[in-house]
């Protein structure tokens, strides 16, 4: 499948000041950039480091006034659509290092305080069908509902009203996950299908030796989404993150399938 990437933002930043942007599709095995090209207003500085976990990178710029950025790209993703619940849990003792944090709980995913939930509604499953069946119970269970929450809206706060968006529901998989003690990432990517469109956020579990993209929301499937970032929580991996205050003046996410 080809994605086409059309994203612009633009803001007014109240002084000069420090911005870190993370909105470039990254370049992987399963999802190979095609072509890029990002283009931003005059600024101080930019320059890229790299990512959480190896995956695609950031951009500090220092800018002031206006800032606006505008991203283009193609990106062929080639990713089979696997029957999550068929996968095994790897033992605790055979995970790599670089999965570990990943089981631990993090500001906006209290995994420690889900531990009797979890058990007691899916006790009786494991790996892959327990996760597949958080997947099923949270998009149920569940209202999408834009405006519901907020920056400080953490997987405790969703998990008690029942409604959010896209984030809130990632940061709630990943907290029950984790508390099954299975490795889980919180991922930003583009789909085709999210409605409204925009950035997206889902997570990934790791089983089977490998990580898999989960969509609580039911709005993507794992073969139709590229990955941006992937980090412990939403704190790890938002687009813009500004060392200041900021206006946002406009912003659109354009993801489509090439004809």
């Amino acid at each position: 499948m080809i994605l086409k990437l059309n994203v612009t933002l633009h803001y007014r930043l109240s002084e000069p000041m420090d911005l870190l942007l993370q909105i470039e599709a990254a370049d992987l095995v399963d999802q190979q950039v095609r072509s890029t090209e990002i283009w931003t207003s005059d600024v101080a500085h930019f320059s890229r480091v790299a990512a959480d976990d190896g995956i695609g990178e950031r951009i500090w710029i220092h800018a002031e006034g206006d800032f606006s950025c505008t991203y283009l790209a193609e990106i062929a993703v080639d990713r089979p659509a696997l029957d999550i619940s068929a996968l095994s849990q790897t033992p605790l003792h055979l995970l790599p290092g670089e999965t570990i944090r990943h089981l631990m709980p993090s500001h906006y995913c209290p995994s420690e305080q889900f531990h009797a939930f979890v058990d007691a509604e899916f006790g009786d499953l494991t790996g892959g069908a327990r996760i597949a069946a958080m997947r099923d119970w949270i998009e149920s269970a569940f209202s999408y509902v834009p405006g519901s929450s907020h920056a400080q809206t953490t997987a405790l706060d969703s998990f008690a009203q029942r409604q959010g968006v896209c984030r809130d529901f990632a940061h709630v998989l990943v907290t029950l996950a984790r508390a099954s003690s299975i490795p889980a990432r919180f991922v930003s990517v583009y789909a085709p299908d999210v409605t409204p469109q925009d950035f997206h956020a889902v997570a990934e579990v790791y089983l089977e030796g490998s990580w898999h993209l989960i969509d609580p929301t039911g709005m993507a499937g794992a073969d139709t989404m590229a990955r941006i970032g992937v980090g412990s929580d939403a704190s790890s991996v938002a687009f813009l993150t500004s060392f200041g205050s900021m206006e946002l003046i406009n912003q659109s996410v354009s993801v489509t399938r090439q004809a």
